[in-house]
């Protein structure tokens, strides 16, 4: 629908014309505003999400806040306020007034500060250990909750905190450029009076005295303390490789340093079929660049889909040209010869090692926390040391659908973490409880998957996977415990939102 074909909404629509929970796309001075109606009352807000300017028309309303279709951040109808992950700016809303039978979008409404928290719990200080999703979001929504204490962001990474999803999308392809990628720019840490300590490592924890050292042998005290260390890539060594050779992909560094060498590479060598593997084979063959993956799985990505999913996945990067030697793995690198265990010969450039993550956790073990396989949290995200919360790649939670205690290195999960801590932190005293959810892009098809399943009876698959229009659940015992979609948008929010149902009981 263009502009010419979208209603004026500052010139009236009828009352009877838009249905309870109906929603219309229309125009205000020349701005296109989406407006919903709620029983007998009516919003207009901002017709895209301020995360990667998903259509909020196309999404789900449930209650007073609207979903995005694309990566489900939600926000509220009422005042904009971005409510969850991975949006974190407000929408703009409108003034509406009816008369008559007819509604009319006004002017805008002037952006309100978010409500503060009202709370006795205000920590001297908060230190954030960390800068990737977890990190960033609870800093944000500390300072949005109205902290005003000093606030630390310790991160060993050299670059401030960057939206690690499109390392291995659209930026390693190169159609977006390296200005998207920082989540904040420098000025919002200097105006929020976040202290941004870049380059260093937190090296010891004293949870009885609160004080955390890095390893320059600076020391800093805190109230409260999020552990937001994420996850490594996984090693691996090559017999004949140089370091030189081998490339792995997890911070901006690592991207860049794949897309210098991209720009004289003509074949590459990508070993493993994980989500990030994939992800880097698409995007180096979008620039052009012949790809070879070789992973000692059967089927790509079984374990999380299926084979019916993992085997569509592999046709589908076939059908752009990427080689696939499933069983194997790599033998011998000699130079430019990349030896496999079947005894096959590849030429490549470079290797790109993708094939998984181990969480951060050796701060937590020296600190002498409970672990489980990552660093044990309860359902508030607090670790076994009062004051101490762990969000992200690292953190192992209790999920309240199954009763099993998960840990997932999604970015999604990750930013709605450190959310929730953060308001913990302020004592709110709030259970985490959000459905996972993560998309995952190739060529020009994205995957969501809402829920988690680690194990499963049945799948039920409604419509064709391979005409790219489906929706999968993943069930045990009878039971939904995850759906994955293509292409089916509003299915994928509708399954996240009956989820959550479930959960809350």
């Amino acid at each position: 629908m263009n502009d010419l074909e979208k209603p004026d909404l500052k010139s009236g629509v009828s009352f009877a014309s838009i249905p309870d929970g109906g929603k219309l796309l229309g125009v205000v001075d020349g701005e296109e505003v989406f407006l919903v109606r709620c029983g007998a009352q009516f919003f207009a807000v901002g017709a895209y999400c301020t995360h990667y300017h998903g259509p909020l028309a196309d999404g789900l309303v449930v209650n007073d806040e609207v979903r995005c279709p694309w990566h489900h951040a939600c926000f509220s109808l009422r005042t904009g306020e971005a409510l969850r992950a991975p949006a974190l700016d407000p929408i703009q809303c409108w003034h509406i007034e009816q008369v008559g039978d007819k509604v009319f979008v006004k002017e805008k409404v002037v952006t309100a500060a978010p409500r503060r928290v009202s709370t006795t719990v205000q920590p001297s200080s908060i230190i954030i250990i960390g800068g990737g999703a977890a990190g960033l979001a609870a800093a944000d929504m500390l300072r949005r909750k109205g902290y005003s204490g000093p606030l630390t962001m310790i991160s060993a990474d050299n670059a401030p905190p960057c939206d690690r999803p499109n390392l291995s999308k659209d930026f390693l392809a190169g159609t977006a450029p390296e200005e998207w990628i920082p989540l904040r720019p420098p000025e919002w840490y200097s105006e929020r009076n976040i202290d941004l300590v870049l380059n260093s490592r937190a090296t010891s924890l004293h949870t009885k005295q609160k004080k955390i050292t890095t390893e320059d042998g600076k020391t800093y005290e805190y109230g409260a303390l999020l552990l937001a260390t994420g996850a490594d890539p996984v090693e691996l060594a090559l017999e004949g490789a140089t370091p030189s050779e081998i490339l792995y992909l997890r911070s901006f560094a690592d991207s860049k340093a794949i897309v210098a060498k991209a720009t004289s590479a003509s074949q590459v060598v990508v070993v493993g079929c994980s989500f990030i593997g994939l992800e880097v084979a698409a995007s180096l063959r979008a620039r052009g660049i012949v790809v070879h993956v070789v992973a000692p799985d059967q089927v790509p990505m079984e374990r999380i889909f299926g084979s019916r999913v993992g085997a569509f996945v592999r046709s589908l990067h076939e059908s752009h040209g990427v080689v696939f030697h499933l069983g194997e793995t790599v033998r011998h690198v000699d130079g430019d010869k990349v030896t496999m265990t079947g005894g096959q010969t590849i030429e490549a450039d470079f290797i790109v090692l993708g094939v998984g993550v181990r969480p951060s956790i050796s701060l937590a073990e020296q600190a002498g926390l409970k672990m489980d396989r990552g660093i044990a949290v309860d359902e508030y995200l607090e670790t076994s040391a009062p004051g101490v919360f762990a969000a992200g790649d690292a953190a192992r939670w209790p999920y309240p659908l199954t009763r099993e205690r998960i840990r997932l290195e999604h970015w999604v999960v990750a930013e709605r973490q450190g959310q929730t801590a953060a308001r913990n932190m302020l004592g709110l005293h709030e259970r985490f409880e959000a459905v996972p959810f993560f998309w995952s892009q190739h060529y020009d098809v994205a995957i969501n998957y809402v829920g988690h399943a680690e194990k499963w009876d049945t799948i039920n698959v409604d419509g064709d996977i391979e005409k790219r229009d489906c929706s999968i659940s993943y069930e045990r015992d009878g039971r939904t415990l995850a759906v994955v979609t293509i292409f089916r948008d509003l299915e994928s929010l509708v399954a996240e939102s009956e989820l959550e149902r479930l959960i809350r009981g």
